[in-house]
């Protein structure tokens, strides 16, 4: 798999090195998204150290850096989400096989690292899910640019629901 695209970003699996980094990473993330008026998507723990230790453990961490500083991380893969099996509205528009990212995070000032972790995402996979908060603006404006097609509303294993998307 050709980890970088070109750019000046690099994308490359994350490793357990990447601990403090990431944490830091997400704790950003956090704060970004309550004041952006998302303070409910990722409280104040998500994701868990478990849930990015399990991420690196299962090979699905991925870290965009950027003139060697840590830019984004998100999580990848193709094994499919048990969340999207069922969705309400519109459905997916294709039920073959597809790549997931979750846990997409940028850090201060990284103009364009979310969108360089989707285009490489969507390039290695025939089909790209994804999903996001109701007011999770900002992803879902950044989704809807790249392409993506809003597709219904899913329900994570807690019941909460959130907007899902396709490209």
């Amino acid at each position: 798999m050709n980890m970088n695209s070109g750019t000046n970003f690099l994308i490359r699996r994350g490793n357990i090195r990447d601990l403090p980094a990431l944490e830091q990473l997400y704790a950003q993330a956090r704060a970004f998204m309550r004041e952006s008026g998302n303070p409910d998507q990722w409280g104040e723990d998500k994701p868990t150290l478990e849930q990015i230790q399990q991420d690196i453990n299962l090979g699905y961490s991925f870290v965009c850096m950027e003139n060697g500083r840590l830019a984004a991380a998100f999580s990848f893969h193709t094994k499919g989400e048990p969340t999207y099996a069922h969705i309400e509205g519109e459905g997916w528009p294709d039920n073959g096989d597809y790549g997931v990212v979750h846990r997409l995070a940028t850090g201060a000032s990284r103009t364009g690292a979310a969108a360089h972790c989707l285009a490489w995402s969507r390039a290695h996979c025939r089909q790209l899910r994804i999903d996001t908060h109701e007011k999770n603006i900002l992803m879902q404006q950044l989704l809807e640019k790249m392409g993506f097609t809003p597709c219904g509303t899913i329900y994570l294993e807690d019941g909460s629901p959130r907007l899902a998307y396709y490209r």
